[in-house]
């Protein structure tokens, strides 16, 4: 075994640094073409997966070390917290219509899942497994344990529900003109957690505010929703 080999084998490193590195190189793609479909954390997965693919790499040895990277994912979620501190008052002055959104955003999550188990006639474990799509994987992955469902499929949807999020956010708001800033949060954050979240804070500080608390609450209103709607089928 060469060194190079012996170094992607090394599991302390090896999944760490390809994590980073094909996400650096989805960064300066985007910086440099400015377009939405140049997600960094999209590429990040292509990438990984295509080097896994060459070097004949298996999961297990790149996930020793890439691991220890989702230790980062719930400090980094309660990180969130600061610029919906910095737009408190504003949080106050539209308290109601928050929280209208946030929970019908929850409700129609809950019910357009069911509606789908229905249509392609899921059996329990699938239909659980897809409940928590369109929360932060920290909290999505407690849901599915609990509701006994599919960990890594949920893991999967929760992924591709944000990433479509953060590329599709501007386009659904143009399309159905949404131009006030708390709406626009709201939207985003409650249907793709923290990578819609990530968009949000790109288009201004009070849709990043509202978009952090709607990660946050909406997380909450799933685990139990999740539970309710859990006994559908």
């Amino acid at each position: 075994m060469t060194s190079i080999q012996q170094f992607f084998h090394n599991p302390v490193y090896f999944g760490v640094v390809l994590s980073l590195s094909t996400y650096g190189i989805g960064m300066l793609l985007k910086r440099k073409f400015k377009l939405a479909l140049f997600n960094p954390l999209l590429i990040s997965i292509f990438l990984t997966i295509a080097f896994l693919v060459v070097f004949r790499i298996d999961y297990k040895t790149y996930n020793e070390g890439a691991r220890y990277i989702s230790y980062l994912l719930t400090p980094s979620t309660v990180c969130l917290a600061v610029p919906l501190y910095e737009q408190f008052d504003l949080l106050k002055k539209n308290c109601r219509a928050v929280i209208i959104g946030i929970v019908s955003g929850v409700i129609s999550s809950l019910t357009g899942i069911f509606l789908l188990a229905l249509l392609f006639k899921m059996d329990h474990s699938a239909y659980v497994t897809l409940l928590p799509k369109s929360i932060t994987t920290a909290i999505g992955i407690g849901v599915v344990q609990e509701l006994e469902g599919y960990v890594p499929v949920t893991v999967t949807v929760i992924v591709i529900t944000g990433v479509f999020g953060n590329i599709a956010a501007e386009t659904v708001l143009r399309l159905f003109r949404i131009t006030e800033p708390v709406a626009k949060g709201i939207a985003i954050g409650t249907s793709s957690h923290a990578l819609g979240t990530a968009k949000a804070m790109e288009l201004g500080d009070v849709e990043g505010a509202m978009s952090s608390l709607s990660i946050v609450v909406s997380g909450l209103l799933t685990v139990v929703g999740a539970a309710v709607w859990s006994c559908f089928i």
